[in-house]
């Protein structure tokens, strides 16, 4: 077209004129004028809003017609050159004279869909451009850290992408991809199984764009759990059925090392206390060995680095996902991630946005994420009743709103006040929200603490571990 951008290569940075093209926005606008009801619900498919266009004057028009489109207004020249005049604008976007002029240009509307294209493609260019410059901005920026400016530039171009909603689906293709999964179905569940039996039977597993909070108060196992989860998904301890799926951890409490110390020692049974002592005797060391050589090819790829903010963290498990294609995500814990750009507003709102950064990236990425979670000191507070519920979760409600399942751990033998509190193997995890299935269910499991495992209670031993009996070689 005779007017589309860019231009000549020989034209500096800062003098070419951004992606865009008047012909096409012209054309965009004859449709309308000539075709209001079809082109608009065009448009509005294709999300077209006025920053679509890069005219001014076209910008304007558009806006005009949005508005009455809004209100349920007929569009057609005498009515959006008297919208534009009531509002100030006609004088301004070149008279009745420039509404003409623009639908003499438009031989017809069929090729409205063509045209609502390349308005659109040029718009996502200028949008691209922009980000482009504010990357570079934040690079110059003395201050700047670059894993900082690394991940609100990937948030940034990751946005373009994901605010493109695209085109409606059709039906027949929506039945077939359910029917779809129902032929994969493993054991009655649809999600990713934690290799607990009893957990699975009442969640259906861990379930692709779900977010998944884990919540207890300190020390009382969440870590162990999570990981006893990780290392059951990894090793594909599931049921019969399951496979070894990938797994990313994000720990910003505890080091990269410890819990792989803390895994290995678990899978051999071998104490954690007993190896700070100094002294490993020849069975134990065996164990060991053992543990390791399972886990040593384990698809487990944790990163620990410490105060991560929710946009660089996104950001990694984007990068995750895309290289190691991890089918869960398990983060340790959500209130030591940061929003720094909500942390003025105090720490309930800064939590807020960080819990919906996460429900937003198991979306995204369309895989499940396992949160830890604190809770708050009020269990403790009310006496005789110590059962942690929604509420005690820490620092915002907005967990409870966006978590899928809510988890509540807790352990009898913690609780001076519970009567269960003479069994000191006991752990309770309480379903306190399921979304999509039954809540308020408790499942009963055994935590050998010396160990950090945790196992079905109504089901024996669990059989990820090494048994004290023998070393098994995997």
């Amino acid at each position: 077209m005779a007017n589309d951008a860019p231009v000549s290569s020989k034209v500096t940075p800062l003098e070419r004129v951004p992606p865009h093209s008047e012909d096409a926005e012209r054309g965009v606008l004859g449709a309308i004028l000539l075709d209001s009801e079809k082109v608009m619900d065009l448009c509005i498919e294709r999300q077209l809003d006025p920053e679509s266009f890069y005219i001014p004057v076209h910008r304007a028009i558009f806006d005009a017609m949005m508005v009455m489109n809004r209100e349920g207004r007929p569009i057609d020249l005498l009515t959006v050159g008297e919208r534009l005049k009531a509002v100030g604008l006609l004088e301004r976007v070149g008279g009745a004279p420039a509404l003409h002029r623009i639908v003499d240009a438009t031989p017809t509307s069929a090729h409205a869909e063509y045209y609502i294209d390349i308005v659109r493609d040029r718009h996502l260019l200028r949008r691209v451009i922009e980000a482009s410059r504010t990357a570079e901005r934040n690079c110059y920026d003395p201050n700047a850290e670059a894993q900082s400016v690394l991940g609100q530039a990937e948030q940034s171009f990751f946005d373009i992408t994901v605010n493109q909603h695209g085109q409606m689906r059709p039906w027949h293709e929506l039945v077939n991809e359910i029917v779809a999964t129902f032929d994969n179905q493993q054991k009655g569940f649809l999600g990713v199984p934690t290799g607990f039996k009893d957990l699975d039977k009442t969640i259906k597993g861990l379930k692709p764009g779900n977010m998944v909070v884990l919540a207890a108060r300190p020390s009382m196992g969440k870590t162990s759990l999570a990981m006893n989860i990780v290392e059951h998904v990894a090793l594909g301890k599931g049921d019969a059925q399951s496979r070894p799926r990938p797994v990313g951890v994000f720990s910003v409490e505890m080091s990269c090392l410890d819990l792989v110390k803390r895994m290995i020692c678990c899978r051999a049974e071998v104490s954690g206390h007993a190896i700070a002592e100094g002294f490993i005797s020849q069975t134990n060391h065996g164990r060991l060995i053992s543990a390791a050589d399972a886990l040593s090819n384990a698809p487990i790829y944790i990163d620990d680095s410490a105060g991560l903010d929710i946009t660089e963290l996104r950001a990694r498990a984007r990068r995750m996902k895309s290289k190691h294609n991890v089918e869960l995500i398990v983060i340790d814990y959500l209130q030591l991630l940061r929003a720094p750009e909500h942390s003025r507003h105090g720490r309930q709102v800064e939590i807020t946005y960080v819990s919906a950064g996460l429900k937003a990236m198991a979306k995204e990425l369309g895989l499940p994420v396992l949160v830890l979670s604190q809770l708050s000191r009020a269990p403790e507070a009310r006496g005789g009743e110590e059962k942690p519920k929604l509420s005690d979760l820490r620092d915002s409600g907005s967990i409870e709103q966006d978590a899928d399942i809510v988890m509540l751990l807790r352990r009898p033998c913690r609780t001076a006040s519970d009567q269960e509190r003479e069994n000191r193997t006991l752990a309770i995890v309480e379903i306190a929200k399921n979304r999509n299935g039954p809540a308020m269910e408790e499942i009963r499991m055994e935590f050998d603490d010396a160990y950090t495992r945790f196992r079905d209670a109504a089901h024996g031993v669990d059989e990820g571990a090494v048994q004290p009996s023998y070393v098994r070689q995997e």
